[in-house]
């Protein structure tokens, strides 16, 4: 993971590019993959561990609405979890994770499945959902961490 959260933040630093985290599933490791990194305090702004729904809403924004029609694990959410933290944030990209880590799951929402959300300054966020399966909470948690960072990278490679 250092290796992937290095490139990122160097990427980051030559794009003027200010990074913040949202995240419920991997409980802060994407934030802490990044401030690992020596020099990350020049684009990571903050991190927001958003464990619960209450949370989601309070720190984040997310809508009951939102929450009671799709669930904590949905695009939606992400999409809301990831605006909120451009919104409060001085970001000017940010990333949003939900999922269930297991064990556990269930028919509708199986464990391993993470949606995944990017919001950039001026323009329109974008989400997608990952199936991991059922590889335990540990290897979930940081494979989600690695598809976040490798979704960071790309928004900020696609611009060179």
């Amino acid at each position: 993971m250092t290796h992937a959260a290095d490139h990122l933040v160097r990427l980051a630093r030559a794009h003027d590019t200010v990074i913040a985290t949202a995240e419920s599933c991997t409980g802060g490791m994407i934030a802490a993959a990044i401030t690992d990194v020596p020099g990350s305090s020049r684009i990571f702004d903050r991190g927001f561990v958003t464990y619960s729904n209450a949370a989601k809403q309070a720190m984040l924004g997310v809508r009951a609405a939102t929450l009671a029609a799709h669930g904590a694990v949905s695009q939606e959410v992400a999409l809301e979890m990831a605006a909120g933290a451009l919104s409060r944030s001085d970001a000017n990209l940010a990333v949003a994770v939900t999922g269930i880590a297991g064990p556990g799951g269930s028919d509708h929402k199986p464990e391993g499945r993470v949606c995944f959300a990017l919001a950039r300054s001026g323009e329109s966020p974008r989400a997608e959902t990952v199936e991991f399966g059922a590889l335990g909470r540990d290897r979930v948690r940081a494979a989600a961490t690695a598809h976040a960072l490798a979704l960071l990278t790309g928004a900020l490679a696609s611009e060179s």
